[in-house]
């Protein structure tokens, strides 16, 4: 597999990180060829891996509209919860996995700078404004060190993609990296610098995806998994309805430790490895229903990060512009109207044209940064 030097930030999958090598798949498998077999796609983007950061994303996005709904309805809040179990923690993994060969070479550092970094000072600046004027705070200061709404993402990739070379030189990384979100959860003094909770209670499904190999991916896509993932997935629906009146869904959001989510300490660990269990099931349940052929929403999977960070302004601005004001936007009927403008803001916002317009804040070049290359 050929590797170029052109990269895109599409929630931390860069095209120069090597692509799964691509295999031709029995008829047990229910797929064709790999698309990063054929010559449009030769130069390391893998339609499978598109298909699945364009439809995480979709669940990001719906998520985040059906977020005010949730009181009105018990529904709502099962299907809002059982989304949240997997749909951060499946980019997550993808991340981890496109991170392998992440060395801290020159070229790769440029490309975490420029990727990574300079989107997020942008980002995080552009929300603080855009939360002054919708939140009318206008007091509300600008940190670098305390991320705002999405941004936590962003900042979290850097620090995940700077330990890489570590992660890949220790003996029992998953383990360590548990270990490390464990103790995250009975640490309630841990401060909000770089929404560090998050950090490092998401850590395992980053490293999970360094731990990651083409043939796993495989094994997923063959049409034996993809039917068991369905009663799998119903079953968690279910136990998501059961719990919705009885524990809160903030496990899931893996920004606070359990002190401050009202349990004991010693009970954090325990659901980390709970969750970190159920999660990286429906991730699997997930993944293997992603079609591994080209399709019309392909081409949006290299604009995920574009539609991840510009639809947090319209739902940000959603609450304050009275757009769940009417009543009839909390019936079945509205709920369905708001999960359909969701899925079609952010399907627009990964568009090649929307792309063209943010490629200066998502994709800057910035040679004049750096030291010319010998």
């Amino acid at each position: 597999m050929s590797q170029t030097t052109r990269t895109e930030p599409d929630l931390g999958t860069t095209r120069t990180e090597p692509a799964p090598a691509p295999t031709r798949t029995g008829p047990e498998s229910g797929t064709k060829r790999s698309a990063a077999a054929t010559p449009e796609t030769a130069k390391a983007r893998d339609s499978y891996f598109d298909n699945a950061k364009y439809l995480a994303i979709l669940l990001v996005a719906m998520g985040h509209a059906w977020e005010p709904l949730r009181d009105g309805s018990r529904t709502v809040s099962a299907v809002y919860t059982f989304v949240y179990a997997f749909h951060m923690p499946a980019f997550i993994v993808i991340s981890g996995y496109f991170s392998r060969s992440f060395d801290a070479s020159p070229q790769r550092i440029r490309r975490l700078v420029t990727g990574v970094a300079v989107p997020y000072v942008l980002f995080e600046t552009a929300y603080t404004l855009f939360t002054r004027w919708t939140d009318h705070e206008p007091d509300r200061a600008i940190s670098l060190l305390d991320p705002l709404y999405l941004t936590w993402f962003l900042a979290a990739l850097f620090v995940w993609r700077l330990t890489t070379p570590i992660w890949r030189q220790v003996r029992w990384p998953l383990p360590l990296a548990l270990v490390t979100a464990m103790l995250a959860t009975m640490s309630p003094s841990i401060g909000e610098d770089l929404d560090m909770q998050r950090l490092l209670q998401f850590l395992p499904y980053f490293v999970l995806g360094l731990c990651l190999r083409p043939e796993h991916f495989q094994l997923l896509r063959q049409w034996k998994v993809r039917l068991l993932a369905v009663p799998v997935a119903l079953c968690a629906l279910a136990v998501a309805y059961w719990t919705v009146p009885r524990m809160t869904g903030a496990w899931f959001f893996h920004r606070d430790s359990a002190e401050q989510l009202g349990s004991p300490s010693w009970t954090g660990p325990l659901m980390t490895l709970a969750i970190f269990g159920c999660s990286t099931v429906l991730v699997a349940c997930f993944l293997a229903w992603v079609p591994g052929r080209r399709t019309w929403f392909t081409v949006l999977g290299a604009g995920t990060l574009y539609g991840y960070l510009l639809h947090g302004f319209i739902a940000q601005g959603s609450k304050p512009w009275g757009w769940y004001s009417p009543d009839w936007i909390y019936r079945p009927v509205g709920e369905i109207v708001v999960t359909l403008f969701a899925a079609v803001a952010v399907t627009l916002l990964c568009t090649p044209p929307v792309r063209r317009i943010f490629r200066f804040a998502m994709e800057p070049r910035m040679e004049w940064a750096f030291r010319s290359r010998t």
